[in-house]
């Protein structure tokens, strides 16, 4: 029975990473970001309930969810953009995608850490800031 789930599981990486555009240094930098975005935020919410997610600032099952299921989706985005890839026979819509959702995480990250009152530097803050302008401007 073990041997059966061990064997299942590698399956399922196997058809994943391939989905993926196979499992390479990319994708395992994009893993640990959201992995580590995902902790400080539930830090943030859970220790120093200070999220501004959720109304009180701490702990949310739904909140929590729906970061779940965003992570998720930036992991399908990957697999399209290698899709788009395959077709016209190219290497960078998959790496940019994959670039772009790490600055994504790291912005989040550095937001996160802000939020558990550490230092962060006034040139990442500018940083941020800049990124947040240029991202405001483009909903609107």
């Amino acid at each position: 029975m073990r041997e059966r789930i061990m064997i299942t599981i590698g399956a399922a990486g196997a058809l994943i990473a391939s989905a993926l555009g196979g499992w390479d240094t990319a994708i395992a930098a994009l893993s640990f970001f959201i992995a580590t975005d995902y902790v400080t935020g539930l830090i943030v919410a859970g220790v120093f309930k200070t999220s501004p997610k959720s109304e009180h600032g701490a702990l949310d099952s739904r909140i929590s969810f729906r970061g779940i299921v965003k992570k998720f989706m930036i992991f399908v985005m990957v697999a399209v953009a290698y899709q788009i890839d395959m077709l016209l026979g190219k290497e960078f819509m998959r790496y940019g995608v994959i670039i772009a959702f790490m600055a994504n995480e790291l912005l989040s990250i550095i937001e996160n850490t802000g939020l558990m009152s550490i230092y962060i530097p006034n040139t990442l803050k500018q940083a941020v800031d800049i990124l947040k302008k240029r991202e405001g401007s483009k909903d609107e």
